[in-house]
């Protein structure tokens, strides 16, 4: 998505240990119109499947899966990081490091929001290591759900996630792949755009 790797050029800030600040318009301060933007183009690559949930944790994940489901017209469900007093009954639970964080949570989903008769686009922000879309897969097979495809805002394409889910058949698509990010610069994968209809 070409608007993008614009944006991430123009507003994005490179930090030591391969960090990615985006945070002046998707993940601390969001730019809803740009946003829009995307979950238009997430809806132009998944549009076709017969998609029941989107599928994120929490918190980044879920703004950009908020605006995404607005276009497939169906729930988004959060993995949340944290048990919390008003998550009652049965629950599916795995554990996901976070490459930012440098911390392994336990994210938990109640059973009663995910279900085998569900279609599931899993939405995120960023693609690093791939261990947060690694435990949102384990959810949908304990849920006995069907993966319709994964959607990814900005990879990370010089670590190993987005290749280890591609081999494994994962229907991946990411945005933005950053080949290599230095302090200085940022190059892009190339990938083909098509113009989408709504």
């Amino acid at each position: 998505m070409k608007a993008l790797e614009e944006k991430i050029l123009k507003e994005g800030q490179v930090r030591p240990g391969h960090i990615l600040k985006v945070d002046s318009f998707l993940n601390h301060q969001m730019d809803i119109e740009f946003i829009n933007e995307i979950g238009k183009e997430f809806l132009r690559l998944f549009g076709d499947r017969p998609i029941t949930k989107i599928l994120t944790v929490e918190a980044s994940g879920i703004g950009i899966a908020c605006i995404t489901a607005q276009y497939f017209k169906v729930p988004v469900v959060f993995a949340k990081k944290a048990q919390s007093l008003n998550l009652d009954g049965s629950l599916y639970t795995t554990k996901v490091q976070s490459y930012t964080h440098n911390r392994v949570y336990d994210v938990i989903l109640s059973k009663k929001f995910l279900t085998a008769d569900d279609h599931v686009l899993v939405i995120d922000d960023f693609l690093a290591n791939g261990c947060a879309v690694n435990g949102l897969l384990d959810i949908i097979d304990e849920a006995g759900a069907t993966l319709e495809g994964v959607g990814i805002v900005i990879e990370k394409g010089f670590q190993d996630g987005g290749r280890e889910l591609r081999a494994r058949g994962v229907d991946l698509k990411s945005l933005a792949i950053i080949k290599s990010m230095t302090d200085h610069s940022i190059e892009f994968e190339k990938q083909e755009e098509e113009p989408y209809e709504i």
